[in-house]
């Protein structure tokens, strides 16, 4: 066996024994608080060694698992705050690090990614990574060269190169196979919904995030939507191949340090431009940024919200589907038969399902009460009362939960709006959220 079949059979040991690990110990009382359904406290020596060494295999693997990872730490908010420390510092690491990858693999990539002469491209090139994404890390450079097409360029410009770890394609593949393998575990949990479907939708979408080319184009479009905005910064694409992607360098606070040390006035207002970048984005670009951790935002010293990784997008050209501000309007009127009809049209309650609407209408009201008023605070206890009414086996939402379906269509968008919710209460932002969906999302607005 050669050396590289060896660590990728590593991998795959380590990614399938993880689950098995995680509920066959202690460590599934984490589960069980998180819901309010354990009263035996979980002693912080395990709780600390449990993060650790969850995360750290995590991080290693890279690819699938990492991005699941960095999914999880958005919703670290939602974590008891008894038991949160020890998880936030090790999901803060995966946000900003993963293990580098050798000197000699990152100058093989980038010869034949941008050419044998590559480095003539470039008057200064870092060879320690600045930072590491899911399925790639990010050197800082100058680039000396500017391409024709941005002439408007200086001759020599700060940017970063994001170079695509040597077989991150099928580690990911792989990563989201074996992750596959825990389809049935969700049955269990949510019967009503249809996995198969879901879960097709969600390997295409990943997928798509191996192609540094899509990526450009993606980041293009935003840069060229937000072009000169006050509000938003995004970078421009200096050059790009399908395994090298390399942008103008993004200055700024990064948003875990504002999250962290920032002051609430701070807090407030990247929350703020994150619910702004949310929800006009689609209107302007007609894209979601798809991976809404804390790492990909940085806060600029002129104030703006400066966003990087495009590698996960939503494509909506006709801007956010009008059902979803109908329907949260319709909810917050009062109106629960025509909400539960237009669910039911949408595919989230099955044709065959004859749920109560009024029962339907109470398990979404406490969602969008951040709407209800002029101004809202999302905080962690407010994440942990809907994760612990959401989850809780005796909770009457729960059981409604149990019977709703989520549609392919809106896998992205449910998965960034969790996301972005689970930061926003990270960073206790208070801020006028009504406001922005009046502007912002079809259908919310009162009809004339």
């Amino acid at each position: 066996m050669t050396d590289i079949p060896r660590r990728a059979a590593s991998r795959t040991a380590k990614l399938a024994a993880l689950p098995l690990g995680f509920a066959g110990r202690t460590v599934l009382g984490l589960g069980k608080r998180v819901t309010g359904i354990a009263t035996d406290v979980i002693s912080a020596e395990i709780q600390q060694r449990t993060a650790d060494q969850l995360f750290s295999v995590l991080g290693q693997l890279k690819g699938g698992a990492m991005k699941f990872g960095q999914a999880l730490s958005v919703f670290e908010a939602a974590m008891p705050e008894s038991m949160a420390a020890p998880y936030r510092q090790a999901l803060t690491k995966l946000q900003e690090a993963a293990p580098p990858m050798p000197v000699a693999s990152v100058h093989k990539a980038l010869a034949e990614q941008l050419g044998a002469d590559w480095r003539e491209l470039f008057a200064e090139f870092d060879d320690s990574p600045a930072a590491a994404a899911s399925i790639g890390q990010v050197h800082r450079a100058v680039w000396k060269r500017p391409p024709a097409h941005d002439g408007d360029l200086p001759a020599t410009v700060d940017v970063a190169v994001k170079v695509q770890y040597p077989g991150a394609g099928e580690a990911l593949l792989a990563d989201l196979k074996q992750l596959g393998r825990l389809a049935g575990m969700f049955k269990v949990i949510q019967p009503g919904m249809d996995m198969k479907p879901l879960l097709d939708e969600l390997r295409a979408r990943v997928t798509e995030e191996l192609d540094y080319a899509m990526e450009a184009e993606a980041q293009t479009a935003f840069a060229t939507a937000y072009a000169d905005d006050p509000e938003i910064y995004v970078p421009r694409v200096v050059a790009s191949a399908p395994r090298v992607l390399v942008t103008e360098w993004v200055e700024g606070t990064p948003l875990a340090k504002v999250i962290s040390d920032g002051t609430p006035a701070e807090r407030d207002e990247a929350g703020r431009l994150m619910a702004t970048l949310h929800f006009s984005a689609p209107a302007r670009a007609g894209l979601l940024h798809a991976d809404p951790h804390p790492g990909n935002f940085r806060i600029l010293p002129d104030g703006r919200l400066g966003v990087i990784d495009f590698g996960a997008v939503a494509r909506l050209p006709g801007g956010h589907p009008e059902p979803i501000g109908r329907l949260v309007r319709l909810a917050l009127g009062g109106d629960a038969e025509a909400v539960a009809d237009g669910l039911r049209a949408e595919g989230f309650i099955k044709q065959t399902d004859d749920l109560d609407a009024v029962a339907v209408l109470s398990f979404l009201r406490p969602m969008i009460e951040p709407v209800a008023v002029d101004e809202f605070r999302f905080t962690r206890s407010w994440i942990r009362g809907e994760a612990t009414r959401l989850s809780s086996p005796k909770s009457p939402a729960f059981q409604l939960s149990r019977k709703l379906n989520l549609p392919p269509s809106y896998l992205l968008i449910h998965r960034v709006t969790l996301g972005s919710i689970g930061v926003l209460c990270q960073l206790e932002a208070q801020a006028p959220y009504r406001s922005i969906l009046l502007k912002w999302l079809p259908g919310f607005a009162p009809v004339a």
